[in-house]
């Protein structure tokens, strides 16, 4: 019977082949604009597809069949007269679909929204090597600055979302996955702790940018929300996908130090010596490489009217341009939605695994190297790498190979969300997550005769665990023209964190690296371990009220108690307001063919931060002994082991607190070929939360957590977003952009100035760069004002204060790291099966302090036979013994323009290559990333912070030695069937 059965579906299947053809097709609205991911389906046959990014689909039909075209809630259909080329318009209506929104414990129609939430659909994500959400984003949102601070594969971003508003919370947003609020503060990671999840599954992103659709996640929205919704199984037969690609990668920008024959005219002029083997060496060229980069996923999912399905894996194995440097990614996701009961009861599950594997070079001390080396030594050596120079250096190119920094995150996160409608309109819903990750790094240097190496081992173990449990209630009701939403609910999250260390020295240089034999060590020179515990209950509420679509209310509510703070303190409340009118649906413009879409918003909201360390309300104590600072007993010089004081208690620390107002406009002209937002807002964070040297001088202890009454930190600026859409014959096109002008101020400070960012390298290193300033914006560079070369050869700086002296008092505020514009913008176009896009991103009003020259770039290692750039000899008369100190001489403007990137693609029609009914489209693309900068910054690119943090608080705009950025080129192939 069995073989009757298949014997029947080969020539079922045979006929079918035999009957139908490919029939292709764009579908547009009646404005012409092309439509992307309607769902096509022959309802003969049940063979289903879906438009791509340029309106076009694939189907197998044959004259008579009737193909049905779904997009939101519409639908319209034909019957295939020919199998000629379609050309499917909609109704007008359908040109407006409603968009959905992904707002806090819910959803909202895009009309409906009274908060500044700015979506990007997967079509409009970053093309390219793109290893984490962040770079899905850039130059995407207005008011979202992403900035790629590091060329290193998955490496960490600074996310600033409508400004910086704290001192010690750093920028990160709060990410929510599929309705689960993730915590990344101390997962071991090395790099982007967002890395685990796979850019390929994300669906969509939803960016709440005011406080009135923060708020309702309270305590971890000061710094914005990032929803990320990922993929789910359409309705029809199962839809499969393959991706593959290739990505090529080199060095963007080689930095202008000098040849090897300008080395030594610059070296001879200043009278050092050069002892040289006579050779051209470039050691950029040396020490990076051509990265090559795979990608390869596979997903499946369909949907039935009870159930649908979504699964995915996939495998990212990143190269980075510097030698011993790749990051593998290897992921799993499982999205499963089922509905009961008639409806009333729907559970979603979702289920994320990966496993991540990092590979990091000593990025700061590699690239110091290859800036810096003599270029006239040898690498090789009768076609071996030269190990010891003439001044007994060693080749880097051994040295690269004795460091090694590996490590494996293991992260699983799994949410179920069963809901159940108990009376009609009254639904209760239940979220349950757990979020488990472990990470193992191992840092060594391996043994090694020359250069001699007794080789090293540092070795951290981490651990996390975050638990999810939250219950909400929501009523929905409209009566006449009142639309009413109300919603109620509890959340409870359980954070713990535990890590353990150990640091080993002298290993064996018997071939077998020292993680492998721990043993072997002969010396165990520390260890510690820590465990932190962290527990978040919160009480919140919504109410969205909307009268004939017209006029819209949004009010919320949520109380957060955190384990952070004392007893007194605990819970902080955060309450937000927000108004909206549909001004189109007024009568005098709702036939209206100028306007299609207008709607004023308004919106007032706080939202809190309790980024802080754990327990530190609480005093703290540690037993020392003799060979520690402890209190005498007696006249003896006798110091029994005792206990001392080292954290002093502080029960009335509060939570700090953000309040932001918006006004916003969105609109549509021409029947929404033009289309865009523009908001203002106004950001201020008080009650800031800082640890502080106290000035009482009976306080125990040098250090004491306090609120910083009185000082706020302001942002105030305005968003504006533009699209274009249209089209001229067969040449689809859409053009668009954003900008933000953000103004950011530090004021009532009752410091002169808190240092964020520090110098390194030698004579500097600890030395204060930047830090909050009264009256200036975040990031302010607090540095002396360099006048010259005085006739001894060594700096002459400004004497602000006129008293004779050069002192810290002479120090001045000379701009800002964090730039007051961003903007982006974009060409799309489409013809036939042909398409083509660029994405352009830039910032202005920033500045750079250049610590990679002030260290390296100076006369004086010049002088010693080390390499350099025009930086060093900008004064003839500069003397080789004058210092480097932190001056404006070193900062430089950075503002810049980039083409992020360019893609053209070609969708193939499977039937030209022979292919079966099966396949519904091949896409062949070619992506370029990071193609040209146009800048003044004289490294290795603008877009920089090396992150040297001072006290905890984040730092920016200082660049040393940091890891390259790559040119990128990516090819590939994606097969749906």
């Amino acid at each position: 019977m069995k073989r009757l059965n298949i014997a029947a579906w080969l020539l079922t299947s045979s006929t079918l082949a035999f009957a139908q053809t490919q029939i292709t097709g764009t579908v547009r609205d009646e404005n012409g604009t092309t439509m992307k991911n309607v769902l096509v389906a022959n309802t003969q046959s049940s063979i289903t597809t879906s438009t791509d990014s340029a309106g076009k689909f694939i189907i197998l039909a044959k004259e008579g069949d009737q193909l049905s075209f779904s997009s939101g809630n519409s639908t319209t259909q034909i019957t295939l007269e020919n199998t000629q080329p379609l050309s499917v318009v909609f109704p007008r209506r359908t040109a407006l679909i409603e968009e959905v929104v992904m707002v806090g414990y819910g959803s909202q129609k895009r009309s409906d929204v009274t908060g500044a939430i700015a979506s990007l659909n997967n079509d409009d994500f970053n093309k390219g090597l793109v290893a984490n959400p962040g770079q899905l984003l850039q130059g995407k949102i207005a008011g979202v600055n992403v900035s790629m601070v590091s060329g290193e594969p998955g490496a960490s971003q600074d996310i600033i979302i409508r400004g910086v508003g704290s001192l010690r919370s750093g920028t990160t947003p709060l990410y929510v996955i599929d309705g689960f609020a993730m915590d990344n503060t101390t997962t071991g990671v090395p790099v982007n702790p967002m890395n685990f999840i796979n850019p390929q599954d994300i669906e969509k992103i939803d960016v709440l940018k005011d406080a009135s659709a923060a708020a309702i996640y309270g305590a971890r929205a000061a710094n914005g929300v990032i929803v990320i919704t990922t993929k789910k199984g359409k309705k029809g037969k199962t839809q499969m996908n393959l991706s593959s690609s290739m990505t090529v990668s080199t060095l963007a920008n080689k930095m202008d130090v000098y040849s090897a024959d300008e080395f030594r005219k610059q070296v001879t002029a200043i009278g050092a010596t050069l002892d040289d083997g006579g050779s051209e060496t470039d050691w950029q060229d040396l020490l990076t490489r051509t990265a090559i980069s795979n990608n390869l996923n596979f997903s499946m999912g369909g949907a039935s009217e009870n159930t649908s399905y979504y699964a995915a894996i996939g495998y990212d194995g990143l190269e980075g341009i510097l030698h011993n440097s790749k990051l593998n990614r290897y992921s799993g996701r499982v999205n499963i939605s089922q509905k009961a009961f008639d409806g009333r009861m729907n559970v979603d599950f979702n289920l994320n695994g990966s496993r991540t594997e990092n590979l990091r070079p000593s990025a700061t001390s590699i690239v110091s190297t290859m800036l810096t080396m003599n270029p006239t030594y040898p690498a090789f050596t009768d076609g071996t790498p030269t190990t010891v120079f003439n001044n007994g250096s060693f080749n880097p190119l051994i040295r690269q190979d004795i460091y090694q920094d590996f490590s494996i995150n293991n992260r699983l996160i799994a949410n179920i969300s069963p809901s159940f409608e108990i009376l009609r309109g009254l639904t209760y819903k239940l979220n349950l997550g757990a979020d488990y990750s472990s990470t193992n790094r191992d840092v060594q240097n391996t043994p090694h005769a020359i250069p001699l190496e007794e080789g090293n081992l540092q070795i951290n173990d981490y651990n996390n665990k975050n638990i999810l449990v939250e219950n909400t209630l929501t009523y929905k009701f409209k009566a006449g023209k009142h639309d009413v939403n109300i919603m109620a609910g509890h959340s409870y999250q359980d954070l713990f964190f535990e890590s353990r260390g150990w640091s080993y020295r002298g290993f064996p240089n018997n071939g077998i690296e020292p993680k492998y034999q721990i043993s072997a060590a002969t010396e165990l020179l520390s260890s510690f371990s820590v465990a932190n515990k962290n527990e978040l209950q919160s009480f919140f509420g919504r109410l969205n009220y909307g009268y004939a679509d017209k006029y819209l209310f949004t009010a919320t509510m949520r109380a957060d108690g955190s384990s952070k703070f004392g007893q007194n303190n605990r819970y902080g409340y955060f309450p937000s307001l927000a108004l909206g009118w549909n001004i189109m649906k007024e009568n005098f413009l709702m036939d209206s063919d100028a306007i299609s879409r207008l709607k004023l918003r308004a919106s007032w909201g706080k939202t809190g931060n309790q980024e802080i360390p754990n327990k530190i309300t609480k005093a703290s104590y540690q037993s020392t002994n003799a060979g520690n600072a402890t209190y005498p007993m007696d006249n003896s010089n006798n110091f029994p082991v005792g206990v001392i004081l080292v954290r002093t208690a502080n029960p009335d620390l509060k939570w700090e607190v953000t309040t932001q107002t918006n006004i916003g406009l969105d609109f549509g002209f021409l029947r929404n070929k033009l289309t865009g937002t523009i908001d203002y807002f106004k950001k201020v964070s008080d009650n800031i939360l800082l640890e502080i040297n106290p000035t009482d001088p009976i306080t125990p202890t040098e250090k004491l957590w306090k609120n910083i009454d009185g000082m706020t930190i302001d942002n105030t600026g305005i968003e504006l977003a533009l699209d274009y859409s249209d089209k001229v014959g067969e040449v689809g096109y859409s053009i668009g952009g954003n900008m933000a002008y953000i103004k950011n101020e530090v004021k009532n400070s009752l410091f002169k100035v808190l240092t964020t960012g520090s110098a390194q390298g030698p004579g500097t290193t600890g030395a204060l760069i930047n830090g909050y300033i009264s009256g200036e914006p975040i990031g302010t560079f607090y540095v002396f004002d360099f006048l010259g070369i005085n006739n001894k050869g060594v700096n002459i700086f400004r004497d602000v204060n006129g008293d004779g002296q050069i002192t810290d008092n002479d120090r001045i505020a000379d701009g800002s790291a964090l730039p007051d514009l961003t903007y982006n913008f974009y060409l799309k176009f489409d013809y036939k099966n042909f398409d083509f896009s660029v994405n352009f991103n830039g910032v202005s009003g920033n500045k750079i302090y250049n610590n990679t020259a002030s260290t390296l770039f100076t006369k004086g290692r010049l002088a010693l036979s080390q390499n350099s750039t025009a930086v060093s000899t900008a004064y003839a008369n500069e003397s080789v013994n004058n210092t480097n100190v932190i001056s404006n001489r070193y900062l430089e403007d950075g503002s810049f323009l980039r083409l992020n990137n360019a893609t053209v693609g070609y969708n193939l029609n499977p039937n030209t290559v022979g292919l079966d009914r099966r396949v519904n489209n091949i896409r062949l693309s070619l992506t370029g990333s990071n193609l040209f900068v146009i800048t003044n910054y004289s490294g290795f690119d603008p877009e920089i912070n090396s992150g040297l943090t001072s006290g905890g608080i984040q730092t920016f705009g200082i660049d040393y030695a940091t890891y390259p950025k790559s040119k990128s080129f990516v090819f590939g192939l994606n097969v749906s069937f």
